[in-house]
């Protein structure tokens, strides 16, 4: 052993290699006191609630609502067009049928200026047999320069 050594002790005057006496809480909790405070929280809401209530009946006969309201104040407007569809495939339908009849009837499109609907079928049969309209002359496009004749780098006539 050497002079002087002295023994190292924890806060609880254990030694540090040693084991401790328990490893779980020694004290319980006291069922007293959880009752008390349970009761104390119990009288806290139904003295909030009580509080609630006397303060809005106070506010009720103290503070009027204003006037009545009209019974025609939340009727609801409709939007404005188009609107949501309910039977989208049902107006799909009337609308494809409705395309189909003006594409195969004949019908005034404008009846002062003498513009008619013929059957798209029978506006084929026409084109095949008078041909497609042409263009009599085709216009110069715009910003190309008009040949002059002359070579564009000396100015000279061009041969031919």
């Amino acid at each position: 052993m050497v002079e002087g050594s002295e023994k190292l002790l924890l806060g609880d005057g254990s030694m540090p290699d040693e084991q401790p006496k328990h490893s779980h809480e020694t004290s319980d909790a006291s069922v007293r006191n959880l009752l008390i405070f349970g009761a104390g929280l119990a009288l806290v809401i139904i003295a909030g609630l009580v509080v609630s209530r006397v303060v809005f009946r106070y506010f009720v006969g103290h503070q009027g609502l204003g006037p009545p309201a009209s019974p025609f104040e939340d009727v609801r407007t409709l939007p404005p067009e188009p609107r949501l569809q309910v039977t989208a495939p049902m107006d799909l339908k009337r609308y494809k049928a409705a395309q189909d009849g003006i594409l195969n009837s004949y019908g005034w499109v404008d009846r002062q200026a003498g513009v008619v609907r013929i059957p798209i079928e029978r506006a084929m049969d026409i084109l095949l047999q008078r041909g497609f309209p042409v263009r009599a002359t085709t216009p110069e496009k715009q910003g190309s320069p008009k040949p002059s004749g002359k070579s564009p780098d000396t100015g000279k006539a061009l041969p031919g």
